[in-house]
């Protein structure tokens, strides 16, 4: 059961670093689930203080994800448009890799830029509010992308601590 719930975990632990890029997907909450897998295994001792303290930061992260954007778009002037044409642009460079890996990039941009134009007739202020938006995404990305890595982190360290206690047969 063991190398079960650590295997599951370990997925966990890779769709969150992949929802961490993926607006649909809560990337630190799913590597969260990913640590809580692994210590309920028999054979990593229970540390209720320390999953506490990661929830409590993939809860912040997970809200805070939401927040960044807007206090973006709202800095430079932008709307909900922007933010709007961020998230599409995000999917079109994620179902669409027409640009590679730097769609990832370009996309969302390009997304944000043409949300603020079908909202405003100012190309200018349009430009200036798609980048808001475009840097709120790309921060609240890197963030969520950091507290994922860090908890995969955490995985590979308990886990290699662990591994002879999983695997004993």
């Amino acid at each position: 059961m063991d190398i079960l719930l650590t295997l599951i975990g370990f997925v966990f632990m890779l769709v969150g670093i992949i929802g961490s890029f993926l607006p649909i997907l809560p990337g630190p909450p799913m590597s969260w689930i990913g640590l809580l897998l692994l210590y309920l295994t028999k054979s990593v001792e229970n540390n209720w203080l320390f999953l506490s303290i990661t929830l409590a930061v993939a809860l912040l992260v997970f809200a805070l994800d939401y927040i960044i954007p807007a206090m973006g778009t709202k800095k430079f002037g932008g709307s909900k448009a922007g933010i709007f044409g961020t998230t599409v642009g995000l999917l079109v460079a994620i179902f669409f890799p027409i640009l590679g890996p730097i769609g990832i990039v370009v996309w969302p941009f390009v997304g944000a830029l043409v949300g603020e134009l079908l909202n405003k007739t100012e190309s200018k202020t349009a430009v200036k509010a798609a980048f808001g938006s475009f840097l709120g995404f790309l921060t609240g990305t890197f963030i969520k992308f950091i507290v994922a890595c860090v908890y995969f982190g955490f995985f590979l360290s308990t886990f290699w601590e662990h591994k002879s206690l999983i695997f004993s047969f």
